[in-house]
């Protein structure tokens, strides 16, 4: 056999490829519904679920830096690798864009993958490759690769060729996927919807029963079905019945069951938000007597930034610098999300952190006005912090006298050496 059939032949889905038919017909659930990616994403609580991590996680900067002596670190920005990841991941996307389609494919199949575009040993580009459409094998010497299919054709990329976000999983060449473990919800979840939507596209209601008496003959009965086919539905709820010969119609009452599933179709939202690990608070959704307000909803936001957002960009930063940076020979250099940007829209909490790291000296006012967009101002440069408390044999060597001459003198600009005209001391 050739190399180019062997090719041909890793490249096929074969029966152990699970993710392969998986991601192609869905998959099984009690429920009897296709469970796949697009199915997953009609029901709104997965759509919002992966749309908010996606975003979360794409709306903060993310820049490099290399670490120097005594632990510092400088930011970089003339690198290849920088430019791509920071600037420019490839011809057709902004950073944004494509850190945001990344997450999430990697929130809804487990997995992102890109192909590295390199000119010479340089890295040019990152093209997103869809996650339904790639697999990873390891070939008969136990090399990982990648079987990709694009627009008909199947190609085979070595590793080196393929940058690899892997979501949560037990090690492995691949992370696990949501949807593909999580089909039972799923399915239960597009069961509800379906049957809540036929229940309202009824008018909400079970059947009713027309009652008469007299017998109708079989065309009577067959000429009364169709009137009344022209009052079901809720297209046609309002229209006035006129019934004649005796005729009477009962409407049945909404049964129990169909009650109780519109309850289940509220308990299916917070079913889902765990596959994903998101507050149903976060998607707008408030359990039984809580509200969409108050400190509570702002610990359970403080948690899913801690526990959800931070560990994906942890997780994405650890990749880029294996697979990226590492290649590059620069050890030194990492990349990283600012946390920070999570502040941009709460101006309380920006306000109480700018303030409280130039008043205790781990940054300057330059720094400070820098992330509010304002120019830098002369004399902003210093570290500075608060002198109310002193140690304690300095005590009493400062008087009130003194502190005052001290505030005057700097309220005037006056040097240190200079006196002001009743100055005796």
């Amino acid at each position: 056999m050739t190399n180019d059939q062997l090719a041909a032949k890793e490249r096929r889905l074969t029966l152990k490829n699970g993710a392969g038919w998986a991601a192609a017909f869905g998959t099984g659930n009690h429920a009897g519904k296709s469970v796949n990616l697009h199915s997953v994403l009609q029901l709104a609580t997965a759509w919002a679920c992966i749309r908010l991590t996606a975003q979360a996680v794409s709306c903060l900067p993310l820049a490099m830096y290399e670490r120097r002596g005594d632990n510092d670190r400088v930011r970089i920005d003339d690198d290849d690798v920088a430019e791509v990841i920071c600037d420019s991941p490839n011809e057709d996307q902004t950073p944004l864009e494509y850190w945001e389609s990344q997450v999430a494919w990697m929130a809804a199949t487990g997995n992102a993958y890109s192909e590295k575009v390199e000119t010479g040993r340089r890295l040019s580009a990152l093209q997103p490759m869809a996650s339904t459409h790639c697999w990873p094998f390891r070939d008969a010497e136990g090399v990982l690769k990648y079987n990709y299919s694009d627009r008909g054709k199947n190609e085979v990329l070595p590793r080196e060729k393929v940058f690899h976000l892997r979501g949560f999983g037990f090690g492995g060449d691949v992370g696990l996927s949501p949807i593909q473990f999580g089909a039972q919800a799923f399915g239960s979840a597009i069961a509800i919807d379906e049957a809540a939507g036929k229940l309202y596209g009824n008018g909400l209601q079970a059947s009713g029963v027309l009652s008469s008496d007299k017998t109708l003959e079989k065309d009577q009965r067959e000429a009364l079905q169709k009137i009344m086919e022209r009052f079901v539905g809720s297209t046609n709820a309002g229209k006035l019945m006129v019934l004649e010969a005796g005729l009477k119609y009962d409407r049945l009452a909404l049964s129990p069951v169909d009650a109780q599933m519109l309850e289940n179709k509220r308990f299916s939202v917070e079913e889902i938000c765990r596959w994903w690990g998101v507050p149903p608070i976060i998607i707008g959704h408030a359990a039984q007597g809580q509200t969409m307000w108050g400190s509570g909803v702002e610990q359970i936001l403080l948690a899913w930034l801690t526990l959800g957002i931070d560990p994906l960009c942890d997780r994405i930063e650890a990749r880029i610098k294996k697979q990226l940076i590492r290649p590059t020979g620069n050890r030194r250099r990492y990349a990283e999300f600012n946390r920070e940007a999570l502040l941009q829209m709460d101006s309380k909490s920006k306000a109480a952190f700018l303030s409280t790291m130039t008043q205790n000296g781990l940054m300057t006012r330059n720094e400070g006005r820098a992330k509010l967009n304002l120019p830098r101002v002369a004399g902003g440069d210093a570290l500075t912090a608060q002198t109310n408390l002193a140690p304690l044999h300095l005590l009493g060597n400062a008087t009130d006298n003194n502190t005052a001459r001290a505030a005057m003198r700097a309220w005037l600009g006056i040097e240190q050496s200079e006196r002001l005209p009743d100055d005796h001391t």
